[in-house]
Order: C-alpha cells, then structure tokens, then sequence
C-alpha cells in the first residue's frame, strides 16, 4: 500500500481559498498551460494504465525511460501476458517496487482479457478492482484516457491543495472530496493536471518558488518564501 501523503502544515491552519480567489487561481493556471497534458508517456489506454501502476512511490521521469523500449513490444494486454511476469521484469528493474507492480500488471492484463474483452473499462469500480489499481490510478485513466472530469490526487496535489487552502483534508480522498466540491465545472477537467505541474515545478515539497509563482497572491499558505 502506498503511503499516505502528509501536509507539511495543518490543514486547519490554512485558511479556506474562496470562490472568486478559486477561479481565479484555475484561470491563471489555464493560461499559463492551455492544454496540460500527463507527463507518462503512452500508446493507448492499456499503455497509460500499466504507466499508472508503475509510477506508484516512482517518478514519471523513471517510468518513461523504462517503458520507452516496453511500449515497443507491448501495446496490448495479450501481449503483456504472452511477454510474461519475468519477461517485464527485465524492463522495469530500475523502478522501485518492480516485483510486485510486475506482478500486478500481469494479473490485471489477464483480467482485462477474461473480463473485459482485452479492453480497459470506462468505469470506476470495474478498474479498481484491477490487481494494483486503486482510486488515484482509476482516476488518471478516467481523466486521460476517457476524458471523464475525475481529479487524481497524487502527492503534489495534496500538498497544494493544502497548502494553498483550495481544498483541505488529512487524505487524499478527503482533498478528493473537497476538490470535486470546490472547484467549478469547466475547469474539473483538466484541475489535477494544472495541479501536479503546479506542484512539480513552483510549489514544491521543501522549498516552495513563491517568487516565481503565478497565483502567489491567492494562495492562503502563511509562510511564502522570499525572492
């Protein structure tokens, strides 16, 4: 089970973002990247889903170098299970937990074949119950592969959304819930990505760019760093 993500500062001692400083948070993050895109790289709705599952407690950088010669071989669940749990091993060492998410990835692509046709699910509880699959990697797929306004929340988007009093909790479902209720609907869709970008490269886990940062003003965390 993948660690639960902490916030660095209490959620109650952040005050609660408002409706006006929401919109126009999401509006400066829409015209800083238009169209934001998942940094996984993927073929097909197959390919992003075992992207998912290897990127848990990994980095998007890790998972692409890995599953760039993957993906050449592999676009199909029929073919991850003719590849076989030794025959991906021997792509992904070099990601952490390689075991088990091999493991996993050869079990939910047999179950994609026994249950779904080969296909990959449109539907939440179907991919849940995937081996490896949990409420964040469901989310993913949904968003980027069906297009579905669901908002992953991985580690970055915890911690901003925490730290800047957009969306408050002591889980990623409670910042889930907050976030679905918090955010208007014509930015749902693309929320998480503006998000984890957001987090990976200004809003950072140890030393935030306060300077740097577009939304600066809205943001409700009490301890900005200087310029």
């Amino acid at each position: 089970m993948a660690r639960r993500p902490k916030p660095r500062v209490r959620a109650e001692a952040v005050p609660a973002m408002d409706a006006a400083a929401i919109e126009a948070f999401f509006a400066r993050l829409a015209a800083l990247r238009p169209n934001p895109v998942s940094e996984l790289a993927f073929v097909n709705p197959f390919t992003l889903l075992v992207a998912v599952v290897l990127s848990a407690q990994a980095t998007d950088v890790g998972v692409n170098r890995a599953t760039e010669s993957l993906f050449r071989r592999v676009e199909t669940p029929e073919q991850m299970v003719a590849l076989g749990e030794e025959g991906l091993k021997s792509y992904i060492r070099t990601i952490g937990l390689f075991n088990a998410k091999a493991k996993n990835i050869i079990a939910l692509s047999q179950a994609l074949i026994d249950q779904h046709g080969g296909r990959v699910p449109r539907d939440r509880d179907a991919l849940e119950a995937l081996p490896g699959v949990g409420r964040k990697s469901a989310n993913v797929v949904l968003n980027v592969a069906f297009g579905e306004p669901t908002i992953a929340v991985d580690t970055h988007v915890f911690r901003v959304a925490n730290r800047t009093g957009l969306a408050r909790g002591d889980t990623p479902f409670a910042v889930e819930k907050g976030l679905l209720d918090r955010v208007p609907a014509h930015w749902r869709q693309h929320a998480h990505h503006w998000l984890i970008l957001h987090g990976r490269y200004v809003c950072k886990a140890r030393k935030p760019d306060c300077a740097a940062c577009a939304v600066r003003d809205l943001c409700r965390f009490p301890d900005k760093t200087a310029a």
